[in-house]
């Protein structure tokens, strides 16, 4: 009896350390990033330092100078790249984060200074769904320029021009934005559910019902497009039901 006890309780052991992997590996525990330095960052296809910006700390994430001199609108999707945060991980839940972004100095003149985040991004970044804003749409004056403020896209096979073309309208909205100004965005997911509120608006900026990538989890990047200068600071992750 006394053996048998002892395997059950083993089993039970086992039980719950295997849950409370499946749990983290789905990001149940909130995770905070302050964004006020640098350490562990993976950038990919970019370059990222610590900064202070407007009064406050954060990294700086730039595009290359060489990447966007042969950037090819039709060929490489959106330009620019990722930068993954070292042990993040993500199911479900909303990702809070402050981003100020304009067009790098020499930038390609269709540079709209393209920031936001990727998301469920697996440990070789090959796939993921993102959503990012234009910050030089938000006030053209021309009207079909604003219509294109806010967009939803997923890298490699969907990216912008390809929904644009083959959905017009439904993966990109108008929000009011200004170059270089803080940014605040929340991005609530839910299985293959996607809204982005911008500056804590109480209505859905973007509203994604079809998540290219499907129901998965994975880590959470830092994002910018072709010809970008931005700034991300205070970024926060918080699981469904937390």
């Amino acid at each position: 009896m006394r053996f048998r006890v002892s395997r059950i309780h083993r089993q039970h052991m086992l039980s719950a350390v295997f849950l409370a992997g499946q749990l983290l590996s789905r990001g149940v525990a909130a995770q905070s990033f302050p964004l006020d330095a640098c350490k562990g960052f993976q950038p990919k296809n970019v370059t990222v330092e610590c900064a202070s910006y407007r009064g406050r700390k954060a990294v700086r994430v730039t595009s290359l100078p060489g990447a966007d001199a042969a950037y090819n609108m039709q060929q490489s999707g959106t330009g620019g790249g990722i930068v993954l945060l070292p042990r993040s991980s993500f199911h479900n839940g909303t990702i809070d984060v402050d981003v100020a972004a304009m067009p790098r100095v020499h930038a390609p003149a269709l540079a709209r200074g393209f920031a936001g985040i990727a998301f469920r991004v697996p440990p070789d970044a090959t796939r993921y769904d993102y959503v990012y804003i234009r910050p030089t749409n938000g006030r053209a004056d021309d009207q079909e320029r604003r219509n294109h403020s806010a967009q939803y896209a997923s890298f490699p096979n969907n990216e912008w021009l390809k929904l644009r073309k083959e959905s017009p309208g439904k993966y990109e909205s108008y929000v009011d934005l200004v170059p270089g100004a803080w940014t605040h965005l929340r991005i609530e997911i839910n299985g293959v559910r996607m809204r982005l509120y911008v500056n804590r608006a109480s209505q859905p900026t973007l509203l994604v019902n079809d998540l290219k990538l499907g129901d998965c989890s994975g880590a959470v990047a830092l994002w910018i497009g072709v010809g970008t200068e931005a700034y991300f600071a205070h970024l926060q992750l918080k699981p469904q039901g937390k």
